[in-house]
C-alpha cells in the first residue's frame, strides 16, 4: 500500500482549509507544528492580499487561507496540522465591509466572508491614528484577529451612537449583545 505524499507550503495550506467541514472553520487554534519559515503572503491595510507581490485575485483562495490565519505572539501564521508559515499583515488581516443592526445587536460581515455579532466576545474598539488624528476603529472576529472597520461602516455607527456618561466623561457609543462600545468623543457626530 503507498501513501500519497503530504503536501508541503501553499499546496498544504490549500489542502488542510479545504478539509474544514461545510463553512466551518478548521481548528488551528489545536495545531502545533514547528515553525517552517515565512511565506511571501502579505495582507495589505485595504485588506488585499498578495502572493510575491501579486494580488490573490480569486476570492475562494482568499477566505480558504482566511481559515486557516492564526496569531500567535511572534505574528500572523498560516496553520496546517503540519506546517506554521509567518506572513506579513500590515494593520488588520480583515475588513469589516458591512453592518445591520438587528434588534439590540450588530452584525457584521467581513471582506472574507466572515458574520460576526459585536458584544462581549466580539468588542468594538477605536485607537486614534498618530499621525493623522482619525479614528482606527476594529472589530474583534476570532482568536485574537481582527477587522479593520471600513469608514463607510463606521459612519453608520456614529449614527446609530448614543452618547453616555462614563469614567472619562460624556462619550459617544454603540451597543451590541449587551456591551457598551465607546466609538468616539461626546458631539462627535452633530453637524
Amino acid at each position: 500500500m503507498t501513501e500519497t505524499p503530504s503536501k508541503t507550503g501553499l499546496e498544504g495550506v490549500i489542502a488542510a482549509a479545504k478539509q474544514a467541514p461545510g463553512r466551518g472553520l478548521p481548528p488551528v487554534h489545536l495545531w502545533h507544528p514547528t515553525h517552517c519559515g515565512d511565506i511571501d503572503i502579505v495582507i495589505k491595510k485595504d485588506g488585499l492580499w498578495f502572493h510575491e507581490g501579486t494580488p490573490i485575485g480569486r476570492e475562494a483562495l482568499v477566505r480558504l487561507f482566511s481559515t486557516v490565519l492564526r496569531k500567535d505572539p511572534d505574528g500572523f501564521h498560516l496553520v496546517t496540522p503540519v506546517e506554521k508559515m509567518k506572513i506579513t499583515v500590515e494593520d488588520a488581516p480583515f475588513i469589516a465591509v458591512r453592518v445591520d443592526k438587528v434588534g439590540d445587536t450588530l452584525k457584521f460581515l467581513t471582506n472574507v466572508g466572515d458574520e460576526v455579532e459585536a458584544g462581549p466576545e466580539n468588542e468594538i474598539r477605536v485607537e486614534m491614528d498618530a499621525t493623522t488624528g482619525e479614528p482606527r476603529p476594529y472589530l474583534h472576529v476570532r482568536r485574537g484577529l481582527e477587522a479593520l472597520i471600513a469608514r463607510p461602516v463606521f459612519y453608520e455607527l456614529v449614527e446609530l451612537a448614543e452618547e453616555r456618561e462614563t469614567p472619562e466623561g460624556l462619550r459617544l457609543g454603540v451597543a451590541s449583545g449587551g456591551a457598551w462600545f465607546p466609538v468616539g468623543p461626546a458631539g462627535a457626530h452633530l453637524p
